[in-house]
């Protein structure tokens, strides 16, 4: 695993991490049960914080990508790349949508609307 923060950059560290590791499992580079490198090593590496690690390895677990397997480790998980992609996509959306002060039932409404717009245009 090949992975590097831009200190200069205007994205936080935990969310390139995140981003390069998802890069990764999505391009085939890391497959399912992947070991990735323990919270403090890679924290070590990228002269990070172990918080800051963390955070992006929680975030992974959470979005369907790492599964935390107690003291052995977190390992890239098996399964369907697509569902973990959309359920990453509906954390995104939601934040999204609290940061702008909308309503949840109006946000899934926007959804439904969304939805049904992509199906009358496949006709």
């Amino acid at each position: 695993m090949r992975l590097s923060v831009d200190a200069a950059s205007p994205t936080p560290p935990y969310e390139q991490v995140r981003a390069q590791v998802i890069a990764q499992i999505e391009a085939g580079e890391l497959v399912a049960g992947t070991r990735l490198p323990p919270v403090r090593a890679l924290a070590a590496e990228l002269s990070l914080a172990a918080n800051t690690v963390a955070r992006a390895y929680k975030e992974l677990e959470e979005a369907g990508y790492l599964e935390t397997r107690g003291r052995a480790g977190s390992f890239v998980r098996g399964g369907d790349a697509a569902a973990s992609r959309a359920v990453e996509a509906a954390r995104a959306y939601a934040r999204t949508v609290r940061q702008l002060g909308v309503a949840p039932e109006d946000a899934v409404a926007l959804v439904r609307a969304a939805l049904e717009d992509g199906r009358s245009a496949r006709g």
